[in-house]
């Protein structure tokens, strides 16, 4: 038997934190241990959904064999440094980081780094956690981007950040907003309208402004900040926050992104590829305008977070005579 006192962020469900901890057994085995009271919370019955709290004791009524079978504690050396991880802002419950172009915002695949092991790399060597402590709650990302796509990242450091987020994003009450270099020249403000749906196959949007079966509404509104004869630089708000939004999104209506090969126009990108060395799209998450926040996100209530464009980003938009926006 092994007894098990939780020590984490209040609220976490029973058995979200049983797969944490028996982190290589199949979710079935977990309820079917739960069912046989093989599992136990505070020496009663669980189902699994309780939500936990402090000084809860749970009891693993398992042999040590099958016990070393299912948990294998994750050590705090899977965690890489990255030096040049740039923390935009950063209290008790979040950071947010400015992820560069290139790089994923969680795995795609086991062997992938992402910016989620970086944070946590980070949390660790600053001392802010312990690796014991990933057995429980792991902190990690709650937004994602593209991979290249650059700019803001929110990052959890607790459940109770953590859940508040996401409540945040699905409400849609925080604000959030691109710049993006764009075909053509746009002179007004718009807010455009339209249906999404996903080809899995090929991993691209279709947008129609027409309902479409198994579409989801989405929602983009921009507004010109600088422009010349061939470009614009527009502050985009994501106001839906689909895959690939933005980007199919600005195509649809004749202004596709700079340098995006999937939605982009061929000749537009082969110039800024052949002059600048722009090999992405010009799209950067610039800011995040929080509302009124209650504890435990009392730091960033009516904070607005803004995070510098890629160097490269900047040199072109002073190279074409454009405001930079967030320069």
């Amino acid at each position: 038997m092994r007894e098990l006192i939780f020590q984490e962020d209040a609220g976490q469900r029973l058995d979200k934190y049983l797969q944490k901890y028996l982190n290589l057994a199949p979710k079935s085995f977990l309820y079917k241990m739960l069912r046989k009271k093989n599992i136990v919370l505070n020496g009663k019955k669980a189902e699994g959904s309780e939500k936990l709290k402090n000084g809860d004791v749970i009891r693993l009524y398992l042999s040590e064999e099958t016990l070393e079978k299912f948990h294998k504690p994750r050590k705090a050396d899977q965690y890489p440094l990255w030096p040049g991880l740039e923390i935009v802002y950063e209290d008790c419950q979040l950071l947010l980081v400015n992820k560069p172009a290139g790089m994923l915002s969680q795995k795609a695949d086991p062997k992938d780094v992402s910016l989620n092991e970086y944070l946590i790399g980070y949390l660790l060597e600053s001392g802010q956690m312990a690796p014991e402590s990933l057995a429980g709650f792991t902190p990690g990302v709650c937004n994602r981007l593209d991979r290249n796509t650059s700019g803001l990242v929110i990052g959890a450091k607790t459940l109770a950040a953590a859940q508040e987020i996401g409540r945040l994003l699905k409400e849609r009450r925080a604000g959030k907003y691109y710049l993006a270099l764009v075909k053509g020249r746009v002179t007004r403000k718009e807010r455009i309208r339209g249906w999404l749906t996903k080809d899995e196959t090929k991993n691209q949007a279709r947008i129609s402004r027409e309902p479409l079966e198994n579409g989801a509404p989405i929602e983009t509104a921009y507004e010109p900040l600088a422009a010349n004869k061939e470009m614009t630089l527009l502050k985009v708000e994501l106001v839906t926050g689909k895959t690939h939004q933005i980007r199919s999104h600005l195509a649809g209506i004749g202004h596709p992104l700079a340098g995006d090969r999937k939605y982009g126009d061929a000749a537009f990108n082969r110039y800024f590829r052949e002059t600048y060395g722009l090999n992405s799209q010009f799209l950067h998450s610039w800011q995040i305008e929080f509302p009124v926040m209650e504890p435990p996100l009392e730091g960033v209530s009516q904070k607005t977070v803004t995070a510098k464009p890629p160097k490269l980003f900047q040199k072109i938009l002073q190279a074409e005579k454009l405001s930079a926006g967030g320069k």
